[in-house]
């Protein structure tokens, strides 16, 4: 999801429109649009696109304003793995009801001797994408994505960055 600027009324839930994705490429990043075009078109037609206002981007400001329930959506989190002089960079998926283990399991996954989240300079920088809509789709193709296994029960996740 890409945000937009609209006004939301505080008294009232915000409403969502969601588009597929391949008809809605002004919501999409270049690197995103780049990925689905490149992935078999009954997939990408099954990934939607809906418009927010940027003051919602935070995942509790989301869930909030949109009647979503954190367990229905997911953040893709920006890691950096770093032992010796070597920076792995990685996309953690996890429900937004849920923590990333980033200084145990994702420090592990990476053969990292420390791993924190990214500065959010180097993800937009190395992503290409908004923060607060970093998506596990489209990302450089060196980087690991990891998804929490709780993340496939979710039917209908909404993905944004943590």
């Amino acid at each position: 999801m890409v945000p937009v600027d609209t006004a939301i009324d505080p008294g009232q839930p915000a409403q969502l429109s969601f588009a597929p994705a391949t008809e809605a490429p002004e919501l999409l990043a270049p690197p995103v649009a780049a990925a689905l075009g490149g992935i078999d078109p009954a997939l990408s037609a099954r990934i939607r696109v809906a418009a927010i206002d940027p003051g919602l981007a935070d995942t509790a400001a989301f869930c909030a304003a949109y009647s979503w329930a954190p367990e229905s959506g997911a953040n893709c989190i920006v890691v950096a793995g770093r032992r010796g002089e070597r920076t792995t960079y990685a996309a953690c998926v996890v429900l937004a009801s849920t923590r990333a283990d980033v200084n145990g399991a994702v420090r592990r996954l990476l053969d990292a001797r420390r791993a924190s989240f990214a500065p959010m300079a180097d993800a937009v920088a190395l992503t290409g994408m908004e923060y607060g809509g970093i998506t596990p789709i489209g990302l450089p193709a060196d980087w690991r994505v990891l998804v929490d296994a709780r993340v496939r029960d979710v039917p209908d996740a909404i993905v944004g960055a943590g």
